[in-house]
């Protein structure tokens, strides 16, 4: 059996390992040991939270999980799909030891994911996932069982949605409203498909919705954060203000402007960055971003006094950085969006509500707000290869693209790394020249296929 954490918790496809019943439950029962046998507080019968999104197999695990749970004298509660941040709150408002999100956020419905919170709401450091690792893959717990009055109990807390809906408006401003905004919601048919009409309609907004009928098979499917072709098309028919597309999760966001286009992760940093620094509460006025954030973004933010810090890529590289040098706001181009006042996760509609805030104090559309950055032309390329080696043992490559980088200059920049859940390399270019970026794209492209397909 191999590595079962990747970049983003457990992640495969369904009912073939490692997203399987029997790992599942192997997960669980070594979480309940960490609380109840080696944490500092030797906790009794620890509360852990089990959320999921709306995919078939999710039933398979979460009764998995809480049955593993259980085992080992933890009690479970249940909330049902709700957004992979609302775990995240919900987790520390009830004061749980932990909590699961049972998701393969943006991945088609055959795939599916653990993601486990520690009690403060916090994804799992890599330190903590390789002790959970080492006890799930070992013999190490195979006969930690508690018995008796001991074994654990399972709750289904219907409340969970309602406390989700108050947090995210409570995250609204006090003194405004959505009255008068229409509203294209697309929820990806995912887990945010309760949750996001509701806040939307209780701040006032005419709400167009769709994505919203799940049926454990079409999470995703042609929907959502990464198929804005539908959302585009509607906002301009309903000649809305504003598109706003969830993934499965909810953990991120794509917004639309009422031309019917496109508003990014970058372009969404940027709108609410320039707005906190100029109310002064961007916190050591800087913004935290990954390597695949554009240099657009960054040109902007210097422009208004700001800076981009920038982490390896992955939301909980942005949120470990963020953490540890006390930054306020930080995210990803894919649309994860963070605000570590209100809550220390992606969460895409608290990132469409700051947005909608900014509209309605400057009384601007959005697309006089997002065209205030000017993004260089990107290009992102997916490869897949036959295993994932250490590039120092590609020269070819390697030196190659030393050479293209020194040719750039500060005109552009090259990210070449392997995908974190897929057998594949991802290439991303950008630079001020579209014709010079795009050749030696297809330069590369055809390098890696020879070198690594």
């Amino acid at each position: 059996m191999g590595k079962l954490f990747g970049t983003d918790g457990i992640r495969g496809k369904a009912n073939l390992y490692p997203i399987t019943a029997e790992i599942a439950l192997l997960v669980g029962r070594a979480i309940a040991y960490q609380m109840t046998q080696t944490s500092g507080k030797k906790i009794k019968r620890p509360k852990v939270l089990i959320g999921k999104d709306t995919r078939v197999s999710c039933y398979m695990l979460e009764n998995a999980i809480a049955a593993g749970l259980c085992s080992g004298g933890a009690d479970v509660l249940l909330t049902g799909p709700l957004p992979t941040p609302a775990i995240s709150y919900i987790t520390q408002q009830m004061r749980a030891a932990a909590g699961i999100v049972i998701s393969a956020s943006h991945n088609h419905y055959s795939d599916n994911g653990i993601k486990i919170f520690s009690s403060n709401g916090l994804k799992l450091s890599d330190e903590e996932e390789l002790i959970l690792e080492e006890l799930i893959l070992t013999e190490k717990i195979k006969d930690f069982r508690a018995t008796d009055e001991n074994i654990g109990r399972i709750k289904r807390i219907d409340h969970a949605y309602g406390r989700y809906v108050t947090f995210l408006k409570q995250n609204f401003p006090q003194d405004l409203d959505l009255t008068g905004m229409k509203v294209v919601l697309d929820c990806a048919n995912g887990a945010s498909y309760q949750v996001a009409p509701t806040v939307l309609e209780e701040l006032g907004a005419d709400v167009i919705a769709f994505g919203i009928t799940p049926n454990g098979i079409n999470i995703n499917d042609a929907c959502g954060a990464q198929y804005t072709d539908r959302i585009s098309s509607l906002v301009k028919d309903y000649k809305a203000d504003i598109g706003i597309a969830l993934d499965g999760d909810a953990d991120r966001v794509i917004l639309v402007d009422e031309n019917g286009n496109i508003v990014d992760g970058d372009q969404i940093l940027a709108i609410t960055a320039i707005d906190m620094l100029k109310r002064k509460e961007l916190k050591h006025a800087t913004v935290v971003a990954t390597i695949m954030s554009n240099m657009g973004l960054e040109v902007e933010l210097n422009k208004n006094g700001g800076k981009l810090v920038r982490t390896q890529v992955g939301d909980r590289y942005v949120i470990e950085k963020m953490k540890e040098k006390g930054y306020n706001l930080g995210g990803e181009k894919s649309g994860h969006i963070v605000f570590s006042d209100s809550l220390f996760t992606g969460d895409g509609m608290l990132g469409a509500l700051r947005v909608l805030a900014v509209m309605k104090k400057k009384d601007l559309p959005l697309s006089k707000l997002s065209s205030t950055i000017t993004l260089f032309p990107q290009y992102l390329k997916s490869i897949t290869v036959k295993e994932k080696v250490s590039l120092k043992k590609v020269p070819a490559l390697t030196n190659r693209v030393r050479e293209i980088e020194e040719i750039l200059g500060n005109r552009g920049r090259i990210v070449l790394r392997f995908s974190g859940t897929e057998p594949k390399i991802r290439l991303m270019m950008e630079g001020q020249n579209k014709k010079e970026i795009l050749g030696f794209m297809n330069e590369l492209e055809k390098l890696i296929i020879k070198e690594l397909a």
